[in-house]
């Protein structure tokens, strides 16, 4: 867990550097709406648009109360506070994207609908049926122990409740080229198939109602991101990036995404669950 944090959190002040950041594009901090964050807060695969997709599948209300496992800098739980007007408690295990989370949220008047907590995913400082429903999105390529992780997911959501999962799953290209956005190395990289990953939400409890394979979209949108990259190599007047946080060596691996996703090493799937 020590070596996962040490991988996300190279930026001990992830906010002050996304302020200068958004300034030197012309942005305001206090101006801004939570889709003007979304080229550094939603740093999953597919961005905005994914997580709004997911979210249609959850089908949160305003009087949802919502877990998000893995918040990394809020943009998902900001996302759904947003479109649905639920609450969103995010937990991640590094200290950093909290602390800038919440700094984010802020700017963007959302502070009163999201929270968010330092913690680990297979350990979460919840009660039983604490929530109506709970997402993770691109998190479990760095947990081994899934099994406790799912296990605690569905704990914590209450009967009947749902919980969306979007994750990188192992492809049947063979091993994945490194560094990624998850692992510079193979030691903190867990995945799994499709079909572990149906084992493993079912173990812990919960019944699958849609599972969808979006690893064309994913392979697309990696193209393009690394097209973009490649134009416009750092440039400081534009707004940030994932990059802010994953160093000078994240072109590289937005390369080797394109390159997993086209020899099928890596799929993109999300799986709709009942508890």
């Amino acid at each position: 867990m020590d070596r996962v944090a040490r991988h996300y959190g190279r930026t001990s002040d992830l906010a002050g550097v996304i302020t200068a950041r958004l300034r030197a594009a012309g942005l305001e901090p206090g101006a801004l709406q939570p889709v003007d964050l979304a080229s550094v807060d939603e740093f999953h695969i597919g961005g905005r648009k994914a997580t709004l997709e997911l979210a249609r599948r959850m089908r949160p209300s305003p009087a949802s109360r919502v877990l998000d496992i893995g918040s990394g800098l809020g943009g998902p739980a900001r996302t759904l506070a947003e479109a649905y007007g639920c609450a969103v408690t995010g937990i991640d295990l590094t200290p950093a994207f909290c602390a800038a989370a919440a700094t984010l949220s802020g700017w963007v008047g959302l502070g009163d609908q999201v929270d968010f907590r330092q913690g680990d995913a297979t350990a979460l400082p919840f009660a039983d049926n604490s929530f109506d429903a709970a997402m993770t999105i691109h998190v479990a390529m760095n947990i081994a122990a899934k099994d406790r992780m799912y296990a605690e997911a569905r704990r914590v959501i209450r009967p009947g409740g749902v919980f969306a999962v979007y994750d990188v799953l192992q492809g049947e290209g063979g091993e994945v080229h490194y560094p990624v956005p998850w692992a510079r190395t193979p030691d903190i990289s867990h995945l799994v198939t499709r079909a572990d990953m149906e084992t493993l939400l079912t173990g812990a409890g919960f019944a699958l109602s849609e599972v969808t394979d979006s690893t064309a979209e994913s392979q697309a949108w990696f193209e393009r991101l690394a097209a973009g990259m490649a134009a416009a190599p750092g440039g400081g007047s534009r707004p940030p990036t994932m990059q802010v946080f994953m160093g000078d060596d994240f072109p590289r691996m937005a390369r080797n995404q394109v390159r997993n996703l086209a020899e099928r090493r890596i799929r993109t799937v999300s799986f709709i669950c009942s508890a």
